[in-house]
C-alpha cells in the first residue's frame, strides 16, 4: 500500500473511530431523552431546550471552539517536529480556557434569572444556574480533546464522548425523577425536574474531564521522549508566550463566531418564537411545551446522523492542514471527496427513513402519536442532508485556513433565517412549523455557499452522480419499500414491533440498492473502517464481485 493510501485510509479510520464514537453518544442519548420526557414532559422539556439554547452560546463563545484550533496549531508543530512548541500552545491554551470558560461559567450563572425574564419564561433560570459549571469544565476538556486530535490520535476523544454520554444518561434520569417527586404540587416543580436533566450534563462532562486528564497522564512519558529526542537533535527556537497566545486567540475568533451564528439562529428561533406567540394571547405552558417537541424530539432526532459530519470534520482537519501546507492539493482534494461521500451514503437514507417512518419513530421512542410531532419530522426530516454537508464544509474551509468565510457564509443565512421567521410567525397560523421551515433554510443556504467557495479555492470539482444522486435514489426507493413493509406489519405486529422491523428491513435494502445504482465501488468501501470485512460479507451475499 502507498504511503498517500495509508495517509487517506488513517483519515477515514480515525474519522471512522469518531463517528462511531458520536453514534453511540446519540444513540444514548436518544435513549435516555426517552425516560427523561417521560419523567419531565413536555413542558419540563421546554425549560431544559431553552436552558440550553443560553448555554450553548456561553460555550461556544468560550471553549467549544478550542479543540479545533488547539487541533490546528498542534498538528502543524507536530508534523514539522516542533515537539515542546506543540506542548507550549497546549499549556498557554489550557490557561485561556480556565479563564475564558470561568468567565463565561459566571455570566451564564448570574445571568439566568434576566435571560428568563428577556424571553417570557422565568422557570429557565433554575436548570440554567445548574448547567453553568459545565461550561468551565468543558473549556479545559476541550484543550486536551484538541491536544489528542493534533496527534492525529481521536481515542481518548471518542472514548471521553461515550463515558460523558454514559454517566450525563445515568444521572439526568435519577436526578429529574427525584427532583420532579420532591417539587410534586409545586407551582416550580418542572423548572426543577428540567434541572435535574441539566445536572446530568455537568456530571458526565465533569467524568470526561477524569478520564481525559487520567489519559494524559498515561501518555506524558511519550510526549516527553519527542520532545527529549527533538532537543537532542538540536531543537527548534522556541515561540514565544505571547505569539502563541496571538496564534490560538485568532485561530479560536472565526470558529467561535462562525459556530456562535450556528447556534444564534436556535436562541434567535427561541426569543422570536416565544415572543410573537406571546403577543398572540398564547399561555406560557402551550409555548414551552411546543418548543420542547421542538427541541427534545425534532432536534435531537435530526442531530443524530449529523454528529457523523462533525466527527468526520473533525478527523479531517489535522490530516488536512498538512497535505495543504506541503501544497499537495490532489491530496487535499481526495480526502475532501472521500468525506463527502461518506457523509451522504449515510445522510440520504437517515433523512428518508425518518420522513417515512417519523410518526412510528416518535411512538416508538416517546409514545408520542400526535399530529403535530410527527408532521415536524415528517417534513423536516430533509435538514439532516443539509446540515450533514454543511458542518463537513465548515470544517474543510477551516482546514485549509479560510476561518472567514465559514463566519460570512453562516451571517448570511442567519440574516435570510431571521427574514423569514419573523414575517412567518406573525403573519401566518404555522406557529412551531415555522421554527421547522426556517430550520432547513438556514443549513440549505450554508451548503450551496460552502460548495461554491470549497470549489473556487481549491479548483474542486464536486462529483455529483455517484455521490449525491445515486444515494439519493437508493434512499427513495429504499423509503417507499421500508413504509410498504411497516404497512404490510403493522395491522399484525403492532406499531412499535412493526417499526424496529422496518428499521432493520430498511438497512440492507438501501445498500443493497446503492451497490446496484454503482453508488460506492468496491475500493471505496476497502479505505472505510472495516472495509475489508465489509466487502467480504458483500461478496458472500453476492452484492458485490
Amino acid at each position: 500500500m502507498t504511503l498517500e493510501k495509508k495517509k487517506s485510509n488513517n483519515v477515514l479510520v480515525q474519522g471512522g473511530i469518531l463517528a462511531a464514537s458520536s453514534l453511540i453518544v446519540r444513540m444514548i442519548g436518544l435513549l435516555y431523552r426517552v425516560p427523561m420526557t417521560a419523567i419531565l414532559g413536555d413542558t419540563a422539556m421546554g425549560y431544559y431546550g431553552s436552558a440550553f439554547e443560553f448555554y450553548e452560546i456561553a460555550l461556544l463563545l468560550s471553549s467549544y471552539s478550542l479543540p479545533l484550533a488547539v487541533s490546528k496549531l498542534v498538528s502543524v508543530r507536530e508534523d514539522q517536529g516542533q515537539h515542546a512548541n506543540s506542548r507550549r500552545v497546549f499549556m498557554l491554551a489550557l490557561a485561556f480556557g480556565a479563564v475564558v470558560g470561568g468567565l463565561a461559567t459566571c455570566v451564564c450563572y448570574f445571568g439566568a434569572d434576566l435571560y428568563g425574564s428577556f424571553i417570557h419564561s422565568p422557570g429557565v433560570a433554575t436548570p440554567l444556574r445548574v448547567l453553568a459549571p459545565t461550561i468551565f469544565t468543558f473549556s479545559v476538556m476541550g484543550v486536551i480533546r484538541g491536544y489528542f486530535q493534533g496527534h492525529n490520535n481521536m481515542v481518548p476523544t471518542a472514548i471521553s464522548q461515550i463515558v460523558e454520554q454514559i454517566i450525563n444518561a445515568a444521572v439526568s434520569i435519577i436526578a429529574s425523577y427525584m427532583l420532579m417527586r420532591k417539587y410534586e404540587g409545586f407551582s416550580d416543580r418542572a423548572s426543577y425536574g428540567a434541572a435535574g436533566g441539566t445536572l446530568g450534563t455537568f456530571s458526565g462532562a465533569f467524568a470526561a474531564l477524569v478520564f481525559l486528564v487520567i489519559t494524559y497522564a498515561i501518555y506524558r512519558k511519550a510526549f516527553n521522549h519527542l520532545i527529549e529526542a527533538e532537543e537532542a537533535a538540536g531543537g527548534h527556537t522556541p515561540e514565544r508566550n505571547a505569539h502563541v497566545l496571538h496564534l490560538i486567540i485568532w485561530t479560536v475568533i472565526p470558529v467561535v463566531v462562525s459556530q456562535t451564528i450556528y447556534q444564534l439562529s436556535g436562541t434567535i428561533d427561541n426569543i422570536v418564537f416565544n415572543r410573537f406567540l406571546n403577543a398572540k394571547g398564547f399561555e406560557e405552558n402551550v409555548r414551552v411545551a411546543w418548543w420542547g417537541m421542538y427541541t427534545g424530539k425534532y432536534k435531537l432526532l435530526t442531530t443524530v446522523p449529523v454528529a457523523i459530519a462533525s466527527a468526520m470534520g473533525t478527523a479531517i482537519v489535522p490530516s488536512l492542514i498538512a497535505e495543504y501546507v506541503r501544497g499537495h492539493l490532489d491530496s487535499v482534494r481526495s480526502k475532501i471527496a472521500t468525506a463527502v461521500k461518506f457523509n451522504m451514503i449515510i445522510a440520504f437514507p437517515c433523512a428518508a427513513g425518518m420522513t417515512v417512518l417519523a410518526r412510528p419513530i416518535l411512538i416508538l421512542l416517546f409514545g408520542d402519536g400526535r399530529e403535530i410531532s410527527g408532521n415536524m419530522l415528517t417534513y423536516g426530516s430533509v435538514c439532516i442532508v443539509f446540515f450533514a454537508f454543511s458542518t463537513l464544509t465548515n470544517g474543510i474551509l477551516q482546514g485549509v485556513n479560510r476561518l472567514n468565510i465559514p463566519v460570512r457564509h453562516s451571517a448570511i443565512a442567519l440574516a435570510i433565517h431571521i427574514a423569514t421567521l419573523v414575517p412567518l410567525l406573525k403573519f401566518t397560523t404555522l406557529g412551531v412549523y415555522a421554527l421547522v421551515i426556517c430550520n432547513i433554510e438556514f443549513a440549505f443556504v450554508v451548503s450551496v455557499l460552502n460548495w461554491i467557495s470549497v470549489s473556487k479555492v481549491l479548483s474542486y470539482k464536486q462529483e455529483v452522480m455517484r455521490t449525491f444522486i445515486s444515494p439519493l435514489l437508493a434512499s427513495v426507493c429504499m423509503g417507499l419499500a421500508v413504509r410498504g413493509f411497516y404497512q404490510l406489519l403493522r395491522n399484525v405486529c403492532g406499531v412499535r414491533v412493526s417499526c424496529v422491523l422496518a428499521i432493520g428491513f430498511a438497512v440492507p435494502v438501501y445498500f443493497a440498492l446503492l451497490l446496484l445504482f454503482r453508488g460506492v465501488t468496491k475500493e471505496e468501501l476497502l479505505k472505510m473502517p472495516k472495509g475489508q470485512l465489509i466487502v467480504k460479507i458483500l461478496t458472500k451475499c453476492r452484492l458485490l464481485r
